[in-house]
């Protein structure tokens, strides 16, 4: 049997129905802010909570430091923990999973797609000396001969007469593969067997300011007490990495085995943000954007 309604009926129904739309889209309107807000305000995220393990470059070491303490400073129940171990050994522990991301100054490996990285700041390789070394400025060129051995007395670049010891990187050292690609490989030279081999950037700091004699090169944040040497007549700094004018610059990553769980990519979104990036630019590292 068929419900008939009369018309005052159906006149309070679509009234109701109204109402109801109405309220729905209030509804609606505010799950959809408060998401929008909580995705664009770090801040806001007061749930998060559990360990963040590191690892990797030496290069990064300083900076992660930085952001982990920012980071923890604004979640109470996060904890960054951060090693060292240089870039290779960075993306291998993550890759293994006994790290959750791992820290890179160079780009990923061809045999290492699998990997995902994330551009964190950028840096500058610093070609530094003793500072009694009376030399400057050296060009690529000059470098180049230096470590392939075709150079060996800095009297022949017009220093002291004494002979020239080198000091490199380890393989799978990413400051190490800036400086091959950078500045052996464009003039078809390799690095000299007679190279001193260091693991990090503090042992060639502190390897350059004990020998008068020595030549290296480091990541920007660790030129202190040593003569960071101009490159084709440019300083390496802040500024003329960031205006692209100093020649050795590269990015450096973080690194996850796939796709960030809600802490990690909250971590990593943190240091991408603008407040990640100042700290970044404060503690000598050069910003992804200015």
């Amino acid at each position: 049997m068929k419900k008939v309604f009369k018309k005052q009926q159906i006149k309070e129904l679509v009234v109701a129905f109204v109402v109801l739309g109405v309220l729905g889209l209030s509804l609606i309107g505010c799950v959809n802010n408060k998401e929008i807000i909580d995705e664009g305000n770090h801040d806001l995220q007061k749930n998060l909570s559990g360990v963040i393990r590191e690892a990797g470059s030496t290069s990064v070491l300083p900076l992660a430091e930085k952001f982990a303490l920012a980071f923890m400073s604004q979640n109470r129940d996060v904890e960054v923990a951060y090693s060292g171990g240089g870039s290779s050994a960075g993306v291998e522990q993550c890759a293994i999973g006994t790290i959750d991301i791992g820290a890179a100054s160079r780009e990923i490996k061809i045999t290492e797609k699998d990997m995902l990285s994330y551009p964190i700041a950028r840096d500058g390789v610093a070609i530094v000396v003793n500072s009694k070394n009376p030399i400057t400025d050296l060009t690529i060129k000059d470098v180049a001969n230096i470590y392939a051995g075709n150079i060996t007395n800095w009297n022949e670049l017009g220093g002291n007469d004494q002979e020239i010891t080198i000091y490199s990187r380890e393989e799978g050292s990413g400051t190490r593969d800036c400086f091959d690609s950078k500045v052996l490989k464009p003039q078809n030279l390799e690095n000299s067997d007679t190279s001193l081999m260091k693991k990090s950037n503090g042992e060639m700091q502190i390897g350059i300011q004990e020998d008068a004699s020595g030549i290296g090169y480091v990541s920007l944040g660790y030129i202190s007490g040593l003569k960071a040497l101009s490159i084709n007549g440019k300083q390496c700094s802040v500024g003329s990495c960031m205006d692209g004018t100093y020649p050795l610059v590269r990015r450096l990553y973080f690194i996850t085995k796939e796709a960030p769980n809600t802490l990690m990519k909250a971590f990593i979104d943190f240091c991408r943000s603008s407040e990640g990036q100042e700290i970044a630019e404060n503690n000598g590292y050069v910003p992804l954007v200015k």
